[in-house]
Formats: structure tokens, C-alpha cells, sequence
């Protein structure tokens, strides 16, 4: 009880305006988390730690609110035949190991650095993963924007599975061979363990297990960026429910903070979801490379104040402490209006051509137009 109070006491004193921000990055975060596929994470807990939430309780509060978005974002993409069912479960039960393992690690650095150091580790691990998986995502979605714009649409859209993908494909070990309708082939379950084990370690550690899992799927697996972003809500909610239950047990989980951003997300992530079937697959990438950089450049921004914190580098005047915080804060915001102003926009410029195309058939139907 002792070791709970001692957290309820680091949750902080909600505002007005920490209510509404709150809510608005949930419906933000829904619709990156429904139209990529990734818990939305790399968006929500920098967005609660820039507010000046621990690490670990950010962390945890976002896994708390992951699963039932999750299985509402998951669903909606199943009626779009975007999910691969089979491969989520079976990717699900080997993050779930790596759920436990990354909540042991945090939990000791919590306790051998305190929130400085939980923070401080969120935020290198971020920005680490945010530079390698965001560059190569974006550089492969303006490659294949390129050929679009040469004409080559189709090409552009033919996402052929990787060289990688397909050497994995001919590995055979009788006995863990399975069909997947994602990729129409059978492949290894053994080769998804390591990929749903790092899924479940991020997720635990800094709730951004769709980094790994998404990109894993696509390039590794050979998935379809729909299907791969769909099946990341199966695997993201199995591992919200095993995560939030070892967090919660030892009270690093603020219910607030899940419920108001619960709120937003319920709503953002069905938007997003029905996104996706009017937009290229690569502008489900180029979403996601360029959210991931601009949280970059913000955690970045504030890692100096965690550093003097825990003394390892010289005192930061209170205006400066200040300054970074504000700017960390500005620059998270600013991702938030981005992601929300892509997404809208091309789900605006899709519904506006398919109701064009609609009454184009139907003038033609009716003999008011030829061809």
C-alpha cells in the first residue's frame, strides 16, 4: 500500500485545460492509431509527458487506455478485411512475453533513477527508435510517391514483398509451419516470435509497440500496409490488457489520464480507420514518418532537463528548465495538428472522389453520359 501511495503521489493535479488538451490528443491519437495501425503511442506519451507526467506513469497510463481503442480500431479495420486475424493472435502471445520483461526493466529504472530517469529512458529510447523506423518509413514512402507521380500508380501501389520477406519465406522448419492470408504463403511461426517479443518489450517499456510491429510485418513479413497497420490493433490489445494489469497491480497506472484520452481516441480511432480506405498505402507511411520525426525533434528538446536532474550534467537555470519544457510542449503540439490535418485531408479528398464516382455511374446508368 505503501509503494502505491508513494505513486498515487507523483500523479499530477489535473487542470482545466490538462482535461481538454487530454482529450484532444486522444482523438488525435485514435486517428494516427486507426489509420497506421500503431497504438498511437509515439504520439500519446510524449503528449502526456510533455504536461510533465512521469515516464512510467505515462507509459502505463497509455497501455491502460491501448486496449479497449485497440479492439474498437481492430474491428472496424476487420469489416474493411484489413485485419489477418491468425497472425495478430499468434504475434500477440509472444509479445506478451516481452511485455513482462520490459515492465521489469522499467520498473527498475524507476526505482534506481526515480522519475528523472524513467523519463529520461523514455525519451532516449524514443527519439532512438523515432530516428532509425521514421527515416526508413518516410524514405520508402517518398519512393514510392515518386513513381506515382511518374505515372507508375500501379507500381507505386505493388507492394512486393522484400528480399528479406521472401528468404524468410523459404526457411522451413517442419512442425511451426503456418498459412497466413496476408501474405497467401506459410511461413515459420518461430520467425514472429522475435518480431511480437521486441513488439511487447517496446510497448512495455515506452508503449510504442507498433514502431516494431507495423514496419516488422511490412518489410520482414512481406504484409500489406493495410493488413499490417489493421493486425497491430489484435496485437496492441493483447498486450494493453497483460501490461495495464502488471502496471496497475504495482500503481503506476492514472486512471484519469486513460479515461480522457479513452474519451478522444474512441472517437479519433474509427475516423482514422475508415481513412484508410481512401488513401494510397504509402500515405499510411509517409503519415507515420513524418509524426515520428517531428516527436523526435521534441523529446529531444527536453532531454537536457532530465539529464540535470539526475546530475549528470551541469544545473539548468529555471528559465531555462522552462524553456525547453515549452518548447518540447509547442513542437508535440504541433505533430498533433499535423497528423490531424493529413489524415482529414485525405479522408476529406477520398470521400469527395468516391461521391464523384458514384454519380459518374450512376449518369451513366441512366444514358445521361457515355464512357
Amino acid at each position: 500500500m505503501q509503494d502505491v501511495a508513494a505513486q498515487v503521489s507523483q500523479f499530477v493535479d489535473l487542470q482545466l485545460w490538462h482535461v481538454i488538451y487530454l482529450v484532444f490528443v486522444g482523438f488525435v491519437g485514435g486517428m494516427v492509431s486507426g489509420f497506421i495501425g500503431s497504438g498511437g503511442a509515439f504520439v500519446l506519451t510524449p503528449s502526456m509527458m510533455s504536461m510533465g507526467v512521469p515516464g512510467i506513469i505515462a507509459v502505463a497510463s497509455n497501455m491502460c487506455h491501448k486496449f479497449p481503442k485497440a479492439i474498437v480500431g481492430a474491428i472496424k479495420r476487420a469489416e474493411f478485411g484489413h485485419v489477418d486475424v491468425k497472425l495478430g493472435i499468434i504475434m500477440g502471445l509472444s509479445a506478451e512475453a516481452g511485455v513482462f520483461v520490459g515492465v521489469s526493466v522499467q520498473q527498475y529504472v524507476k526505482q534506481t533513477l526515480g522519475d528523472a530517469g524513467s523519463s529520461l529512458y523514455v525519451s532516449t529510447a524514443l527519439i532512438i527508435v523515432l530516428a532509425t523506423v521514421g527515416t526508413y518509413v518516410l524514405l520508402d514512402a517518398f519512393k514510392s510517391m515518386k513513381l506515382d507521380r511518374m505515372g507508375k500508380a500501379k507500381e507505386a501501389e505493388e507492394e512486393k514483398p522484400t528480399r528479406i520477406a521472401l528468404a524468410l519465406r523459404k526457411i522451413h522448419i517442419p512442425g511451426t509451419m503456418i498459412y497466413f492470408k496476408s501474405i497467401n504463403d506459410r511461413i515459420s511461426f518461430l520467425i514472429t516470435v522475435p518480431l511480437g517479443f521486441a513488439t511487447g518489450f517496446l510497448a512495455a517499456t515506452i508503449a510504442v509497440g507498433g514502431f516494431i510491429g507495423v514496419p516488422s510485418m511490412i518489410y520482414l513479413l512481406g504484409v500489406p500496409s493495410h493488413i499490417a497497420s489493421g493486425t497491430e490493433l489484435v496485437i496492441a490489445f493483447l498486450m494493453g490488457m497483460i501490461g495495464t494489469f502488471k502496471y496497475a497491480w504495482h500503481g503506476f497506472v492514472d486512471i484519469r489520464l486513460a479515461m480522457l484520452i479513452l474519451l478522444g481516441s474512441l472517437f479519433g480511432v474509427q475516423l482514422g480507420a475508415i481513412g484508410t480506405t481512401y488513401v494510397k498505402g504509402y500515405m499510411i507511411k509517409f503519415v507515420m514518418g513524418v509524426i515520428m520525426l517531428i516527436i523526435l525533434v521534441s523529446r529531444a528538446t527536453v532531454v537536457p532537463v532530465y539529464l540535470a536532474q539526475l546530475g549528470w550534467i551541469p544545473a539548468l537555470s529555471p528559465q531555462m528548465v522552462s524553456l525547453l519544457k515549452n518548447v518540447s510542449f509547442g513542437i508535440n503540439l504541433l505533430a498533433l495538428f499535423v497528423a490531424a490535418f493529413i489524415i482529414f485531408k485525405n479522408l476529406i479528398k477520398g470521400l469527395y472522389e468516391e461521391k464523384r464516382y458514384r454519380a459518374h455511374e450512376l449518369a451513366y446508368k441512366e444514358g445521361k453520359i457515355k464512357g
